[in-house]
């Protein structure tokens, strides 16, 4: 177990940099991913063309359906190796559960709060972002957190196209068979997922509250 712990503090350099490297490929992913996805999400919520919706929602299962590995050898011919590819592969994983997540949150508004926002006079960006928008938070949230988690752990395959990060560690303790190091890095990973988890579980109760006390002032 001594030799466990020692890799922290002997690699902890190398250890460092990948996780750094780590996070820039997870966030990145997991911010385009929300960039598209909610207003995508938003949209598909509202539009009346029923295979407008289709399309998108199989277009978005495509992707999530496609292996991990076979994804990034399918992007290899058409933007190489390292970090470019590694964020694409990653954003495609991300759109389908912040997308899906984003459009339930709208169904699931009761239509008698529309009607009656409406009948006060709120246009529609008035209740797209001080109504809609509030009541859909919990659920869009729940979308980026799930994400975030599977992002974290599937950018560990990320290196078999020279993109770094905690898998590159993985993969060059198992061909030397450096046990610690494998066990380090996965550690990392693990911990820098419930981190992530935990910080956004915070922010999601911080956003619901205030949105909360909002409306109870309202």
């Amino acid at each position: 177990m001594e030799k466990y712990a020692q890799v922290f503090v002997e690699r902890w350099h190398d250890l460092y940099s990948a996780l750094i490297e780590h996070i820039i490929l997870s966030a990145s992913a997991v911010l385009l991913g929300c960039l598209v996805a909610i207003p995508l999400g938003t949209f598909l919520a509202k539009t009346s063309i029923g295979w407008v919706r289709s399309l998108s929602f199989t277009i978005a299962n495509i992707f999530q359906t496609i292996p991990s590995l076979a994804l990034l050898a399918i992007l290899i011919p058409l933007l190489g190796i390292g970090t470019t590819p590694a964020i694409l592969a990653l954003f495609l994983y991300s759109l389908m559960p912040i997308l899906q997540n984003t459009y339930s949150g709208f169904q699931s508004i009761d239509p008698g709060i529309i009607e009656a926002a409406k009948a006060v006079g709120y246009s529609s960006s008035q209740r797209l972002f001080k109504i809609e928008l509030p009541l859909a938070i919990r659920y869009i949230m729940s979308g980026i957190r799930l994400t975030t988690v599977y992002i974290i752990s599937w950018a560990t395959l990320a290196t078999v196209i020279g993109a770094g990060g905690l898998g590159e560690l993985i993969v060059g303790g198992l061909s030397v068979y450096d046990k610690p190091l494998i066990f380090a890095s996965a550690v990392l990973a693990m911990v820098l997922a419930l981190a992530v988890d935990f910080v956004l579980s915070l922010f999601e109760k911080k956003l619901t509250k205030r949105e909360n006390s909002k409306q109870n002032f309202a």
